[in-house]
């Protein structure tokens, strides 16, 4: 426990941060209603019933227990991973504990509301990504820096 108890703070700050973003969207801006910042980002509260892109969004409301069990599973995989590395294995555990963020900070928000509050929404003239949040960045740099290791140990 001692080698990861840091690791495993800096899940928690990631988590708090991730939550803290959505809960000022949740209380300054209506689902569906975006602040622009500038021609690029704006600020848009969306509620995503699936997975990433949307995906399984249009079912019935089964897909909400389905993937908050799959954050689940992964969350308790996550945390098993980084008990059997090694200490000195730092850059992997530092990856773990983000991915573990973000499978948190989505989960939460899907066992308590039901959906994710997303909020970041990035475009360029007609081109929209689809809107995301601080847990999707995080899950995004945990598996980079995942493949990172993996690459620069090989």
């Amino acid at each position: 426990m001692t080698k990861t108890k840091h690791y495993f703070f800096l899940s928690l700050l990631l988590v708090l941060l991730d939550q803290i973003t959505k809960l000022l969207i949740y209380g300054y801006i209506k689902p569906n209603n975006s602040i622009i910042i500038n021609d690029f980002f704006s600020l848009t509260h969306v509620h995503n019933y699936g997975a990433a892109f949307s995906f399984l969004a249009d079912q019935s409301g089964w897909q909400r227990y389905f993937l908050s069990g799959i954050s689940l599973l992964a969350s308790i995989a996550i945390i098993i991973w980084m008990y059997r590395i090694e200490a000195s294995r730092m850059l992997k555990l530092s990856a773990l504990s983000i991915l573990l963020a973000g499978a948190a900070g989505n989960l939460i928000d899907r066992f308590f509301l039901g959906f994710v509050i997303d909020f970041i929404d990035l475009h360029y003239q007609t081109f929209y990504w689809p809107v995301f949040n601080v847990a999707d960045i995080l899950i995004a740099v945990g598996v980079a820096l995942l493949l990172f290791d993996d690459f620069k140990k090989s």
